[in-house]
């Protein structure tokens, strides 16, 4: 298929009433009509569906599908229709990959959501069934990891790749997170009680690791780490420290969802220094923005020395639109779509998390982890 005729959305939690709905909103005429909803439940799924109807402004309900009623309810049925093309899976992290395989194999175009899986393994697996039998077919699968698209970190990535800072040769980054038990997310019953590696830390995680490959422009490679559980309400583990290596660049970072307090100290959240200056992406979560700061060297006088400063206030939380956006110009065809969402990327944020949790310490090569993944679980099959 070279375009979009019609999308449905699989999956009704806060995300995507929150994010992907207003996001297609925010395309406007960009956006191929949504026609469908489904989720395991019909109230989720009807409730999705109404904000929908409010949000794009739309004249009729997209149909609403569900597990539990009529074959002419079910997935099945809504994989059947003609006149959806493309599908966005939004579900929890042990349900998508069944998922992907079961809209391929309806011949869907798919935009999955982050993680591409729960483990390095399934994720290979995933991947070679995908380029084996359903890429040949032209159908197109992204995985929608929008720290990939988000003003900030695209804003940075370009002042290095433009070589402003020069040669990056270390970084920083600090994400601090605070968690209780009445936060939205942690009420998900599927986050409540994880059964997959890492829990907040893969669920959330991997958006940071994609955040550093999209400023560095290359994968981190090698990383050392250790990882802890801080509070109980937060298993298996909440916090990890690592020193990582991309190449000849080096940089340290700490993830933690167990910050005892909303606030936390006044520090960038990540920093990358080059040989001729530095980059520091701030979030500015209350103004709703990215404050990029950008510093280097203008002179080579010790007498006379002089920094140059170019401070960048970029718009927080664009990146679910901009790559709804990229998926449907992939999808149509479009020589100039954005190369973003690749499953290989996806798998490496993936092996980043898996290999910060499971490092104790010792070294870990993510690229050998990706590569030489042997596969121990059974084959998933599309259904």
């Amino acid at each position: 298929m070279s375009s979009t005729s019609g999308i449905a959305i699989l999956g009704a939690g806060i995300f995507a009433k929150e994010a992907h709905i207003p996001a297609l909103a925010a395309l406007g005429a960009g956006a191929p009509l949504l026609k469908a909803v489904y989720s395991r439940s019909e109230k989720s799924a009807k409730d999705t569906a109404s904000t929908a109807v409010s949000t794009l402004g739309l004249s009729d309900s997209p149909a609403i599908y569900h597990d539990g009623g009529n074959q002419e309810n079910s997935l099945d049925a809504l994989l059947a229709r003609s006149d959806i093309s493309a599908v966005i899976v939004i579900l929890p992290i042990l349900t998508q990959p069944d998922i992907i395989l079961k809209a391929l194999a309806a011949g869907k175009h798919v935009l999955s959501e982050k993680p591409i899986a729960p483990d390095v393994d399934a994720g290979v697996q995933l991947i070679k069934q995908y380029e084996d039998a359903f890429k040949p077919k032209g159908l197109i699968w992204r995985v929608a990891e929008n720290f990939e698209l988000e003003n900030g970190f695209v804003t940075a990535a370009k002042l290095v790749k433009e070589g402003k800072i020069g040669d990056v040769i270390s970084f920083r980054a600090t994400v601090v997170n605070h968690i209780q038990v009445d936060n939205k997310y942690y009420n998900t019953p599927w986050r409540t009680v994880p059964q997959y590696q890492g829990g907040f830390l893969l669920d959330g995680g991997v958006h940071f690791a994609a955040a550093l490959r999209t400023v560095l422009g290359k994968p981190i490679e090698t990383i050392s780490s250790f990882a802890a559980l801080n509070r109980e309400i937060l298993p298996p583990h909440d916090t990890i420290h690592a020193i990582a290596a991309a190449g000849r660049t080096h940089g340290n970072i700490t993830i933690t969802f167990a910050s005892p307090t909303k606030s936390k100290a006044d520090t960038d959240d990540y920093v990358f220094i080059g040989t001729k200056g530095w980059i520091g992406i701030r979030i500015v979560p209350d103004k709703k923005l990215y404050r990029v700061t950008t510093k280097w060297k203008a002179s080579g006088d010790k007498e006379e020395y002089k920094e140059d400063e170019d401070v960048a206030e970029v718009p927080q939380g664009k990146g679910v639109q901009h790559e709804l956006g990229a998926f449907f110009d992939a999808v149509a065809g479009k020589p100039d779509a954005l190369k973003v969402g690749e499953p290989l990327d996806a798998l490496r944020d993936v092996a980043f998390i898996q290999a910060a949790l499971n490092s104790d310490g010792k070294p870990v090569d993510l690229l050998k982890l990706v590569e030489g993944s042997d596969n121990a679980r059974s084959p998933l099959v599309a259904q």
